[in-house]
């Protein structure tokens, strides 16, 4: 059977067929915050097979594969590439509505020009139609970036990851740049069981950090060479905002953990409040964008914690509502001049409206859309999610001061995700055009979508 998938896939009237195809559809893209290696792209290698590039290490997929009873030997265990990916193709046939029904499918026809519908009954075709198509094509992630038609990639690195990978990615005459975002996570989170191994990676790429000013200075000097690969964004992920700690407070709570000391949950939070705080200024002081990461609750499932480690598909949305820590944190950072461009990601959308109006409350003039509500990220980048982040953005912002989309991926095949948000902007612009709500000038309308995919970004984070 072929793919439902057809031109105007997610395109409900003649006006968004129009909107999508003369606009959007060309634009290139910016992935201004994504996970891929950046030694893979660097490597730049040839994939074996399809399960390579589709399934290893994507816990998108590795949860929707448990959430129907899989086994975890076919998901992460010793079972072969085939198997696990005939069993991914039988659980996908049946995911009507989630996200990965429609990406994948989408996938496969862009990248491998297979029009066949991802189920149980084609699984095997589909297996030996892409892998004859990866052995002929010579399909390498580079091949695979530049097909999709991207221009910017900013991945996420910890501070104490190596700048020179990037430096010799540039020299590679890429038709895209691949730029690291700063990310102190492990630096921040005090209570982890290794946290004195993450601060001695950092003390290898600097200096001994004797106390929590010695932190301070060596987080600044890896920030420094971060920028001399280009970084001009930086990453912050939080389940809740931490009020912002006295620094002698939070010197104590440094110096007990170093010592090998265990500290608890409040502990932590002063730790981690103070830190926040630090970070934004510092950030601010080197005009890098901050990216604010609320609302995810990690590592539910302890064993499967030890088991697989980090980033296997065990978080979930937390509940915490920190609106007014948030609030606290932005005004104290203005009142010092020290607020930097933020972009704000709610993982909770019982939370839309309050960041929204929350992040309205401290724009500033010169710079268009200052504070940025992030777009529908992780749990939430699927159909639902994005029409009401559409329809909260619009309701209380301004949507052509927005951004637009990003993967959010450790997928070299997912800036299809791109399309799909912009599928679902065309028609729910196209929809109220035709509905009378708005203006049926298409040139203006065009414009304004044009921005939200590339433009918007450019010149936000100020690349050339």
């Amino acid at each position: 059977m072929s793919t439902y998938l057809k031109d105007n896939f997610l395109l409900k009237n003649k006006t968004a067929e129009r909107l999508y195809n003369d606009y959007a559809l060309n634009m290139p893209i910016f992935d201004y915050h994504c996970h891929l290696p950046e030694k893979q792209i660097l490597e730049n290698l040839p994939f074996n097979n399809i399960f390579e590039i589709w399934l290893k290490g994507d816990h998108y997929k590795w949860r929707l594969m448990r959430n129907y009873g899989i086994d975890e030997e076919y998901i992460t265990g010793n079972k072969s590439d085939k198997e696990k990916f005939l069993t991914y193709c039988k659980v996908l046939g049946t995911a009507f509505g989630n996200p990965l029904y429609h990406w994948s499918q989408v996938e496969l026809k862009e990248f491998f020009n297979c029009e066949l519908e991802i189920n149980e009954e084609n699984a095997e075709d589909i297996w030996n139609w892409c892998n004859e198509f990866i052995k002929l094509n010579n399909i390498t992630p580079r091949s695979l970036i530049e097909k999709s038609n991207v221009k910017y990639i900013f991945t996420t690195n910890e501070v104490f990851d190596d700048t020179e990978t990037f430096i010799k990615i540039a020299q590679k005459g890429y038709k895209f740049k691949v730029i690291p975002a700063f990310r102190a996570d492990k630096i921040m989170n005090i209570e982890a069981d290794k946290y004195n191994d993450f601060v001695g990676l950092l003390e290898n790429k600097t200096f001994p950090v004797k106390n929590l000013s010695g932190l301070e200075n060596a987080l600044e000097a890896r920030l420094k060479e971060f920028i001399k690969v280009g970084t001009c964004a930086s990453d912050i992920a939080l389940e809740r905002v931490c009020p912002i700690a006295d620094k002698t407070q939070a010197e104590n709570v440094f110096a007990k953990r170093r010592s090998g000391e265990n500290i608890s949950t409040e502990e932590a939070e002063i730790f981690k409040g103070y830190l926040t705080y630090f970070l934004m200024k510092l950030y601010k002081k080197y005009d890098i964008r901050c990216e604010l990461h609320v609302g995810a609750m990690r590592n539910n499932n302890t064993e499967m914690l030890n088991k697989l480690g980090l980033d296997t598909g065990f978080d979930s949305i937390s509940e915490d509502n920190s609106i007014r820590l948030m609030s606290r944190l932005f005004d104290r950072l203005n009142n010092e001049n020290a607020l930097p461009k933020t972009i704000v990601f709610n993982l909770n959308p019982k939370m839309n409206t309050e960041i929204m109006t929350l992040i309205g409350s401290f724009q500033s003039p010169g710079a268009k859309g200052k504070m940025q509500y992030g777009p529908a990220w992780w749990f939430l980048d699927n159909k639902v999610g994005m029409e009401k982040h559409l329809e909260d953005l619009t309701a209380t912002g301004h949507i052509a001061a927005f951004i637009g989309m990003l993967t959010d991926s450790r997928s070299p095949l997912s800036h299809p995700r791109h399309h799909y948000f912009r599928r679902i902007l065309c028609n729910y612009l196209g929809k109220m055009m035709e509905e009378g709500e708005m203006t049926k000038d298409e040139k203006l309308v065009g414009k304004v979508i044009e921005d939200i995919c590339y433009n918007n970004a450019i010149n936000y984070f100020g690349v050339k």
